[in-house]
């Protein structure tokens, strides 16, 4: 049930009629509910659109004509929510940047940034821990922040304008 919207409008951007999505929707939930039990299903996201990608693909291939891109875009569908190695590779380079910057700030600033954002100690624990105030402890997170942000765009600008330098240079060779 409380991926029902993901599926359903998933099942609308493949083209279904709203009676068919009932229909798809219907029988998934039968062959759900005639499952003995449902603790083995560690991912219910897949294991729904996995259940209704494989209805879809039968009532397709029962039909007379089937659109090819219809069934494309079915097949292609991941059966798991499993970032691509993609994602992961940009998740690592962005965590291994941030900690970069997290590293240049200064110590006390990095010490409750670390504290507050990386270990999750509240306010209160780190005031507590460093012999500050919370309200210093607070100004220190609100700065630390800040710089981040800076630092992170001022480097999304720099990869940008080397980026452009590039394409320019190769189109100059052209």
């Amino acid at each position: 049930m409380p991926h029902e919207a993901r599926v359903r409008s998933w099942l609308a951007r493949s083209r279904l009629s709203p009676e068919d999505i009932d229909e798809v929707m219907q029988e998934a939930y039968c062959r759900i509910a005639m499952l003995p039990a449902v603790d083995h299903i560690e991912r219910p996201l897949a294991y729904m659109f996995s259940i209704t990608r494989n209805l879809l693909l039968r009532r397709l291939k029962r039909q007379q004509i089937v659109v090819l891109e219809a069934v494309s875009e079915i097949e292609a569908w991941p059966d798991d929510d499993t970032p691509s190695p993609e994602e992961q590779a940009a998740s690592r380079l962005s965590y291994e940047r941030v900690l970069a910057i997290i590293g240049r700030l200064p110590d006390r600033c990095r010490k409750v940034i670390e504290l507050r954002k990386i270990e999750g100690w509240s306010q209160k624990e780190i005031a507590a821990h460093l012999g500050m105030t919370e309200k210093a402890v607070e100004k220190q997170v609100w700065t630390g922040v800040r710089a981040i942000r800076d630092a992170w765009t001022l480097a999304e600008t720099q990869s940008e304008n080397r980026m452009l330098g590039t394409e320019r240079r190769e189109a100059r060779l052209c």
